[in-house]
C-alpha cells in the first residue's frame, strides 16, 4: 500500500503554542517494491519519559536548532544515523500535545531504504513497518481513558510484527494514515492530546 504523499505536501498544519516545551519528530517514509513503510524506533527502557515505547525519531528542541524541522532532522541523525542530506522533507502534520507537556510537531520525509543503526542510548532498536500492515483492521485497537486535564481521550494501538505503536506516536500515526490513505480510526479524541 502506498501513501498519498501529495496530501502531506499540501497540508496546512495546526501549530500549538501553549505548551512549556517544544519537540519535533520525523515520520520517515521508505519506498519499497510492495509499497510504503514507516520507520520507528524502540526507546530505551532507561529513559525518563516514554521508556520502551515505539516512536518516530525525535525529541526536544535545542537552542541551536534553527526551527522545529531542524530539531526533527538532528534527532533522527543522533538516534538512527540518518544523514540530514538523506531526508527529503515533504511537509508537516498537525502538532499534538503530550501528557508530558510537550507540543510535538511531526514532519514527514522520504528516507533511503537502508540499514539504520540505533544509538543504543535513546533508541535501542529500529523497526520498519509496512503501511499495509499498519492499516490492517486486525492490527488495530483503541480504548478511551479519562485524562485529568483533557477529559476523555482515545488511545490508539497498532500491533505489527511484535511491536505496539501507541500513545503520542499512535496519535501522529492516525493523523498521517487518515491524511494519506482511506483508513479511518473508528473513534477520535475531542482534544489533541497524544
Amino acid at each position: 500500500m502506498r501513501l498519498d504523499l501529495s496530501a502531506v505536501v499540501g497540508c496546512d498544519p495546526t501549530v500549538i503554542r501553549d505548551q512549556p516545551r517544544d519537540a519535533a519528530v520525523l515520520a520517515p517514509v521508505i519506498e519499497r517494491d510492495d509499497g510504503h513503510s514507516l520507520l520507528f524506533i524502540k526507546r530505551s527502557e532507561d529513559l525518563g519519559e516514554h521508556p520502551g515505547q515505539m516512536s518516530f525519531p525525535g525529541g526536544g528542541a535545542e537552542p541551536e536548532d534553527v526551527d522545529l524541522q531542524a530539531t526533527a532532522i538532528r534527532e533522527a541523525d543522533e538516534e538512527i544515523g540518518l544523514d540530514p542530506e538523506e531526508a527529503r522533507i515533504l511537509g508537516r502534520l498537525d502538532a499534538i500535545r503530550t501528557v508530558t507537556d510537550y507540543a510535538v510537531s511531526p514532519f514527514v520525509g522520504m528516507v533511503p531504504d537502508r540499514e539504520y543503526a540505533p544509538d543504543g542510548v535513546e533508541a535501542i532498536e529500529v523497526a520498519i513497518l509496512s503501511v499495509a500492515d499498519l492499516t490492517d483492521p486486525a492490527n488495530y485497537e483503541f480504548e478511551t481513558r479519562d485524562h485529568p486535564t483533557y477529559g476523555e481521550v482515545v488511545v490508539h494501538y497498532f500491533h505489527v510484527d511484535g511491536y505496539t505503536v501507541w500513545g503520542a506516536t499512535g496519535r501522529i500515526l492516525v493523523d498521517l494514515l487518515e491524511l494519506t490513505t482511506d483508513w479511518r480510526a473508528p473513534v477520535r479524541s475531542r482534544s489533541d492530546v497524544g
